[in-house]
């Protein structure tokens, strides 16, 4: 009888103890015990005395968990891949995780370089605004400030379409100005309250120019118009008629049902002259300090524009 056990213990896989898979996986017993606990890494059985044994196979699932633990996946996330879970979407979530972590300290340094480089009088205005600013920034105040902005009839891709020109991207990694350019765009646009029907109606009324307005053709023409004037104005070209002033007032035209003449380019000169808001050159030039500049912006091609409309004149 005694050899028959012994013979069938000899058929049976060796269990491990709690401290031989711990040793052999480089680990401690507490850790063992802790991921055993959390369901991680079942046990095969008890010893008589109540000790825990654990499969050889155990050794394998406890390198896998500790290599995942390694790249700071969370005790729920390792379960998920243990269990038959995306292995590749719990490593992309964390990279995800990463990269923000990544993009915070950047900023942070930045933001900390901007107010330790500043003269000491500056110091406590650049804390409190730079303070006020979620690290790493987000776009969310400078979208919901166009859309209080622009008007509700525009259909959504036209709209998305604005907000990518309007709304710059906080800068992945920013030098300390910009960082300081896209925190007083935060603040300006958390705090501006601006209406452009309000504007509008007292610019038609100045420049007697029709109360019905087609505002989806409207702004279809004027993304026309200003891509062509950035492009001259990234070309160094002063304001002057052209195609660019063509397409400005064209879109105006259609617009309003009217025709283009010299009447109506001399009534849209008042409207422009009446619309025209200083908040809104505040706006842009926050945007070029925050991206320094890089590109020429929608403020600077209306101003463009604007300009070769008075000098038609």
């Amino acid at each position: 009888m005694e050899r028959s056990e012994r013979e069938r213990a000899a058929g049976r896989p060796q269990l491990l103890t709690i401290g031989e898979l711990a040793r052999r996986a480089g680990v401690t017993v507490k850790t063992v015990r802790h991921y055993s606990e959390e369901g991680l890494l079942p046990d095969a059985g008890r010893s008589g005395g109540g000790h825990r044994r654990y499969a050889p196979e155990a050794l394998e699932r406890l390198h896998r968990i500790r290599d995942l633990r390694a790249f700071g996946l969370s005790l729920p996330a390792v379960a998920d891949a243990l269990g038959g879970g995306s292995l590749e979407a719990a490593l992309a979530e964390r990279l995800r995780d990463v990269g923000g972590r990544l993009a915070a300290l950047r900023w942070r340094e930045a933001a900390l370089r901007a107010v330790t480089e500043a003269p000491a009088a500056e110091r406590p205005g650049l804390l409190r605004l730079l303070g006020a600013v979620p690290q790493p920034p987000t776009s969310e105040a400078p979208v919901r400030f166009w859309r209080r902005l622009l008007p509700r009839e525009l259909p959504p891709p036209l709209l998305a379409g604005i907000l990518d020109e309007a709304v710059p991207a906080p800068p992945a990694d920013p030098d300390p100005a910009r960082a300081v350019g896209y925190a007083r765009l935060y603040a300006f646009t958390t705090r501006a309250r601006m209406s452009a029907a309000g504007r509008c109606d007292r610019a038609r009324a100045a420049a007697a120019l029709p109360d019905r307005t087609d505002t989806v053709a409207l702004y279809q023409g004027l993304g026309e118009a200003y891509a062509l004037a950035a492009a001259a104005a990234g070309a160094g070209r002063p304001p002057a008629p052209g195609a660019e002033l063509d397409a400005f007032v064209a879109a105006h035209a259609r617009a309003y049902g009217a025709r283009d003449c010299d009447a109506f380019r001399a009534g849209l000169r008042g409207t422009v002259r009446a619309g025209e808001d200083p908040r809104m050159a505040a706006y842009w030039r926050h945007v070029d300090e925050a991206t320094g500049g890089a590109y020429p912006t929608m403020g600077a091609a209306h101003a463009w524009l604007v300009g070769a409309l008075g000098a038609a004149g």
